[in-house]
């Protein structure tokens, strides 16, 4: 027996994680003091959360402890089931630290267990879109070791981009430096970054407004889409619907294909704390990251 586990960073929605059987680590975010566990969705109040960041409050995001992930994993180890767990970049968080300390006890309480992290080198449904396919292959009558494999052959392909509103949550992460931010607002330059192939964020262009940012994202999927008909193409938002809802039609326009598989979705508070409202990305199947 096995089972695979992911953690709501991925933020494949919550009813197509229920409907895989995936079990869901949730990721911790705190907004006025009080500390939240990111469900995917299910009963989260976007609207406030965004509300509240516009107003100007500053959510955090932590790690989990060592004795989180315990609580999470023992069940499985206990039962004799082996657990795969497909992860995001292990370059955006140190939790992975506090995860392998629980994971290293575990495995000497439980010996016969088989745990494999698989790091999908992204965040968000970059990371998503690797769970959800790699779910349903595993379902296929797979072992983990052929799920492992599958897993790094798609996650070559899984290209990222996303293009933020304001940036003063990027200066905040370090993304971008104080006199940039500064200059890229008043000149309202929007930065587009990318997901690299070692899970890394970084930037790649800067385009004038966001309706320029659209098109350009729109353009991605014509000139890097591989199979596009074949897998999901996500666009993510963070409290700007009418945005996401313009680039599906931009990306149609280019397309030429109004049957694509788009799925349309928010952005989590975990991920949103750190891009800020007003964000836009775009997830799809492509010829490399």
């Amino acid at each position: 027996m096995a089972v695979v586990f992911c953690d709501s960073n991925c933020e494949l929605w919550y009813d197509k994680a229920r409907e895989l059987g995936l079990k869901v680590i949730q990721m911790p975010y705190t907004l006025d003091g009080v500390e939240h566990f990111y469900d995917l969705g299910e009963k989260t109040d976007f609207k406030h959360f965004y509300a509240e960041v516009r107003s100007g409050k500053i959510p955090v995001t932590s790690a989990l402890n060592a004795e989180n992930y315990r609580e999470y994993f023992e069940p499985y180890f206990k039962a004799g089931e082996d657990i795969l767990y497909i992860s995001f970049s292990d370059q955006l968080s140190a939790t992975f630290n506090y995860m392998d300390l629980a994971v290293k006890d575990l495995r000497a309480e439980y010996p016969n267990v088989k745990f494999v992290r698989f790091d999908t080198k992204g965040i968000s449904m970059t990371e998503g879109i690797q769970v959800y396919l790699a779910k349903k292959y595993f379902d296929s009558g797979k072992t983990i070791d052929e799920t492992v494999a599958y897993l790094k052959e798609i996650t070559k392909h899984i290209f990222a981009e996303f293009v933020v509103d304001d940036l003063k949550h990027l200066k905040r992460g370090g993304r971008v430096s104080g006199a940039a931010a500064a200059i890229g607002t008043l000149l309202n330059m929007k930065p587009i970054l990318k997901v690299t192939d070692e899970g890394k964020l970084v930037n790649t262009i800067k385009v004038s407004g966001k309706t320029k940012a659209l098109t350009y994202l729109a353009g991605q999927v014509k000139e890097k889409g591989l199979d596009v008909d074949k897998y999901p193409i996500v666009i993510m938002h963070a409290d700007c619907e009418e945005d996401a809802l313009k680039l599906k039609e931009k990306i149609i326009a280019e397309t030429g294909n109004p049957n694509l598989d788009i799925w349309i979705q928010p952005v989590g508070p975990v991920i949103g704390t750190h891009c800020g409202a007003g964000t836009i990305a775009l997830i799809f199947y492509a010829i490399s990251r």
